[in-house]
């Protein structure tokens, strides 16, 4: 089976960055992936796609000159003549749905986002017929894409986007004394809430509490809100808050902390979050997405309200006086993710879903179709 799997960019984060362990468990299944990006963005997911295996087509071209973008994945899809279109994101999904719909070739549609813009909302659903399949990343984004888009539940799996591996960089337990050290992981993007972090920190310094042992939060990823960020902690005077760019090892990060903390606005799965439990470390989460279903109040960490820095400054004041409590916390969070998680699990899961895609492997010449029998047999590589 060729399955050709098109996505809105190869940034280093977001949707880019489960398609390695993804296309793993569909080469498993015997498909022969390659990958489509309508944009290149950073490029930073390029390399683990290609370390992965993964053939990688990027197209130079901008975010929103959509009909240029619809051309070239025409004619990317008459060369490639694959046997599956599988999408990712809401440009992605509309433009590999017109192309799936003009060659007869069957769409697959992830759905990450638990926050679509009523725009895309809209477009979504109407041309949701256009996919043969759609795939939520969470219990939570299943229930969303169910409600918003009207996918019937035969046409909709979910899939975990995260493979817990027990073997990945565990945090060493706090030692009473020692600094504590706190950060978040993802690009700088107002979605992220990186602001109302900041804000919550500076209520903090403003009401004057006094930590147990002094404390350093790490804010790693880049993107267009660095300028914003960085004005509002020279703003609020937090020498202690530090912006540490694109972390090109995430589990060597996470593994040096105390505490993980995503005070997002808007999230699906989020990878990170699930990452950081999966080093052992305690969690500071909104409640968005799938986050208060994956993160037990009081056991594994502490839930808040998206966009209250107030709330999230008194969940930092109870941890940063608690620090005993941490370690604790941190190991729950571990024996969690990889019980809900586990790398078989994902697996299985995967090749469920490849059982349900609408074709048979491409070695079979009668299950594929003759799209046009003119054209040159040029398949995709491995």
């Amino acid at each position: 089976m060729r399955i050709a799997y098109i996505i809105n960019s190869v940034e280093g984060g977001g949707a880019a960055l489960p398609v390695p362990a993804v296309a793993r468990v569909l080469q498993g299944c015997d498909a022969r992936v390659e990958v489509y990006a309508l944009s290149r963005r950073d490029g930073r997911a390029i390399a683990p796609m290609e370390a992965a295996g993964l053939r990688v087509h990027v197209r130079h071209g901008g975010e929103t000159d959509h009909l240029a973008a619809f051309r070239w994945l025409e004619a990317q899809m008459v060369q490639a003549r694959p046997d599956v279109i599988w999408t990712s994101l809401t440009r992605a999904t509309l433009l590999g749905q017109q192309v799936g719909r003009r060659q007869r070739v069957p769409v697959v549609s992830w759905q990450h986002a638990a926050f679509l813009k009523p725009a895309n909302r809209l477009l979504l659903r109407a041309f949701q017929h256009l996919s043969t399949l759609w795939i939520a990343d969470s219990h939570s984004v299943a229930a969303l894409t169910r409600q918003r888009l009207a996918v019937p539940p035969d046409r909709l799996m979910t899939w975990g986007l995260f493979a817990a591996d027990p073997d990945a960089p565990r945090a060493r337990p706090w030692r009473p004394g020692a600094p504590l050290k706190l950060g978040t992981l993802g690009r700088l993007h107002p979605v992220k809430g990186h602001d109302v972090l900041i804000a919550a920190l500076s209520r903090l310094r403003a009401q004057g509490f006094r930590p147990i042992v002094p404390f350093e939060v790490r804010i790693a990823g880049e993107g267009a809100e660095r300028a914003n960020l960085e004005a509002a902690l020279a703003a609020a005077g937090l020498d202690n808050v530090k912006l540490t760019g694109f972390e090109p090892d995430p589990k060597a990060f996470l593994a040096d902390l105390d505490l993980y903390i995503q005070p997002s606005r808007s999230e699906g799965l989020c990878i990170a979050v699930h990452e950081a439990m999966q080093a052992g470390l305690p969690t500071l989460v909104s409640a968005v997405g799938e986050l208060p279903y994956s993160v037990c109040d009081g056991e594994t960490g502490l839930v808040v309200p998206p966009d209250d820095p107030g709330a999230l400054a008194q969940a930092l004041t109870w941890l940063l006086s608690h620090p005993e409590r941490l370690a604790g916390m941190g190991a729950a969070a571990r024996a969690r993710v990889l019980d809900r998680f586990g790398g078989a699990s994902f697996v299985q899961t995967g090749a469920d879903i490849v059982a349900r895609l609408p074709v048979r492997c491409a070695s079979d010449p009668a299950a594929v179709p003759d799209r046009s029998p003119g054209r040159p047999a040029s398949g995709l590589s491995a």
